[in-house]
């Protein structure tokens, strides 16, 4: 199995990778299945079990659910048109994704949280229902939220099919660290040039080039909001945005030229916190692998532009292309 830089590094939105991006993602699927066998539904629905249930609406997995089925993807997910979106939805009572005829659907009731009721594959289970007109299911598909935004049908998961799209064709497949290293030396190359010329079997050079450098504007991105705003996160815990309080502090000291030992570790802190404030607030994201961990990869590149005097924004793809590497042992 190839995992691509794509893979270990997605697009999506917050608060959570498999709770939030994951069930759009499903959403998304349900819909393709549909039309691939030809569906003819007048209603849709969906049922949320396990850790979607019990965590659900402090995730949105509801919301993201229905976002979904909209028609949402979390790559290119914009919360002020989503909510354009939800309102229509809420005041007609239907919902058209595109390629499809209208579905009825009311966004208060089509989600259900069973706690009840937990599917055998996987705690992160959902199960999407179409119907006829008078309420009999016609197609139903269960879907697993399986981690950092992958998912896999129920069938997917019993098989052990690989939820990765992309077959091991690489010029220099590795399954391990020693593996890769001895490429490294038998070759000569580096581990970013290897995962580049693996990235290059599929994708061409141009499309990989432009990818990395949209992972990176979202990354940075995300901690420049996070360092801007200040408030309660939402999810009923009323905890405090931190980041920009202390990214005023730090500035204050470095201009006074105040640099204590542990000062490396707050600016770091500083960056990788703001980037998890966003994800709390349900901003876009990139997953690093996951949605927890989204922080660590940003802030770590941040410091090195703003803290490094040999820093150069050129360096960027070869750390995210090393990092995918490593990642995706």
């Amino acid at each position: 199995m190839f995992l691509s830089i794509f893979d270990i590094f997605k697009i999506g939105i917050g608060p959570s990778s498999s709770h939030t991006m994951g069930p759009m993602v499903a959403a998304g699927k349900f819909l393709d299945q549909l039309l691939e066998h030809k569906i003819k539904a007048v209603s849709l629905s969906a049922s949320l079990h396990g850790s979607l249930a019990f965590t659900g609406k402090g995730h949105h997995t509801d919301y993201a659910t229905i976002m979904g089925l909209i028609g949402f993807k979390p790559q290119t997910f914009n919360s002020n048109i989503a909510q354009q979106a939800l309102d229509e939805v809420s005041q007609t009572g239907k919902i058209q994704p595109e390629g499809h005829s209208e579905y009825l659907f009311n966004p208060n009731t089509a989600i259900r949280f069973d706690f009840e009721k937990s599917l055998d594959g996987h705690p992160n289970g959902m199960i999407f229902y179409a119907y006829d007109s008078i309420g009999t299911v016609l197609f139903e598909e269960t879907y697993y939220s399986v981690g950092g935004g992958f998912v896999q049908t129920a069938s997917e998961l019993a098989s052990g099919i690989s939820y990765s799209k992309l077959e091991n064709t690489t010029p220099y497949p590795f399954k391990n660290a020693s593996e890769m290293l001895e490429m490294c030396v038998s070759t000569g190359k580096s581990i970013a040039e290897l995962k580049s010329e693996n990235e290059q079997a599929n994708i061409t050079k141009s499309d990989l080039s432009q990818g990395i450098n949209k992972i990176w504007d979202v990354m940075n991105n995300c901690i420049e909001e996070g360092l801007k705003k200040e408030g309660i996160l939402p999810g009923g815990l009323f905890v405090k945005r931190r980041a920009k309080g202390i990214h005023e502090s730090l500035r204050k000291e470095q201009s006074r030229n105040i640099a204590p030992p542990h000062i490396i570790n707050d600016w770091m802190s500083c960056y990788a916190m703001a980037v998890n404030e966003q994800n709390a607030a349900g901003a876009q994201i990139v997953t690093a692998p996951t949605n927890g961990a989204a922080g660590v990869i940003p802030a770590t590149l941040r410091y090195y532009l703003d803290h490094v005097p040999s820093a150069s924004i050129s360096k960027i793809p070869e750390f995210l292309l090393t990092a995918a590497a490593i990642g995706g042992l």
